[in-house]
């Protein structure tokens, strides 16, 4: 669970980090600014931080998984706006989306775990030759 956990938060961060309804994210940041060498360099751990969870996710869960898992999530928010324990009002909807947002992509790069930890089975993956 800890590993887990940890993989949400770096989710949380770099979603968060790239775009989200407060002045503090980098699309504000750099579109302000115009592109310098620090906003380039950001640019590019952002796009390294993107670039590795899509990776993982699509590997470990592919495009039906990742839509099972958005649905999964996405109707659990349904659940909650709809039982009142969240709300709709202001930029709530927004915060939301990017939590599950993370919250797919940290699946993603845990489904492995979870899947020996469910199953028993190690998922070994022979498509790719990286030799």
């Amino acid at each position: 669970m800890f590993g887990f956990t940890l993989r949400f938060l770096a989710a949380l961060v770099l979603v968060f980090a790239t775009w989200n309804p407060s002045p503090w994210n980098y699309v504000r940041w750099a579109t302000a600014t115009g592109w310098g060498a620090p906003e380039a360099f950001a640019g590019v751990v952002l796009l390294i931080g993107w670039v590795l969870f899509l990776h993982a996710t699509l590997e470990s869960l592919g495009f039906l998984g990742i839509a099972l898992a958005g649905a999964f999530l996405g109707s659990l928010a349904w659940l909650l706006f709809d039982l009142g324990w969240l709300s709709a009002q202001g930029e709530a909807m927004a915060y939301v989306a990017l939590v599950l947002i993370a919250a797919v992509l940290a699946i993603g790069m845990s489904w492995a775990h979870i899947w020996r930890r469910m199953s028993g089975q190690v998922e070994v993956d022979e498509g790719h030759d990286h030799g």
